[in-house]
């Protein structure tokens, strides 16, 4: 599951035990910076031994399965593995430059590991599957020939102007076309529609016929006052 027989697999115990421990010194299992007490391996931790941890991240480099089921095949959650993954990676690539073995990303640094020239080093990259080819020499691109048909671009944002329904003239029309004003049943047709017409005003004064008017006697200032029976 890791490529590498027991011979090779026990070179790397001491170095990256070294580099697990200086890396827990300065820092947490969650990535965070170490400001409380110092790491300590605690007897139910799931990776107690340095072998155990440096078969975890080998193991996940080689087949790079998910997490969770990376978490089932060490007895952990998939909350933990992901820790355990993220701490060791930096650790084992801290082990693998201590021991010189970490993989260049030059060929400067290659040519200069192997101690060749960089002509040499070159020569002996093979190139990979997503590496682009060697150039070509190019031919004439064609012009591309004209539609048919004019083609049209998307229309633009239309520059109408909008009108907006909660105006003030735009309620009053609005309530002004409303038939509910003129007939209480408009909503009808047919045979059915009915409309209710206003009934006529009530006189204010009573129609019932007065009592007849008395004369009374000349009162003081000359005003002539009249009694009405009741």
């Amino acid at each position: 599951m890791t490529s590498l027989t027991v011979d090779e697999l026990w070179p790397l115990v001491p170095p990256f035990e070294a580099a697990f421990q200086v890396h827990m010194a300065s820092w947490r299992l969650d990535g965070k910076p170490r400001t409380a007490r110092r790491y300590t391996t605690y007897q139910n931790c799931p990776l107690p031994t340095p072998e155990d941890r440096l078969l975890f991240i080998l193991v996940y480099l080689k087949t790079y399965p998910l997490q969770v089921v990376q978490g089932r095949l060490f007895g952990l959650g998939q909350s933990k593995a992901h820790q355990w993954i993220h701490a060791l990676l930096v650790v084992l690539r801290a082990a693998l430059r201590t021991l010189g073995d970490a993989p260049t990303r030059s060929l400067t640094e290659l040519a200069k590991r192997l101690g060749v020239a960089e002509a040499a080093a070159a020569a002996m990259v093979e190139p990979t599957e997503g590496s682009p080819p060697a150039a070509l020499p190019t031919a004439a691109v064609p012009v591309p020939v004209p539609p048919l048909l004019a083609m049209m671009g998307p229309n633009g944002a239309s520059s109408a102007p909008r009108i907006r329904l909660s105006r003030r003239a735009v309620i009053a029309a609005r309530t002004r076309a409303t038939p509910s004003n003129t007939c209480g049943c408009s909503t009808l047709r047919g045979p059915f529609a009915c409309c209710v017409r206003p009934l006529p005003a009530v006189p204010t004064r009573s129609t019932w016929p007065l009592p007849p008017q008395t004369p009374c006697p000349r009162a003081v200032g000359g005003a002539r006052l009249w009694a009405f029976w009741r």
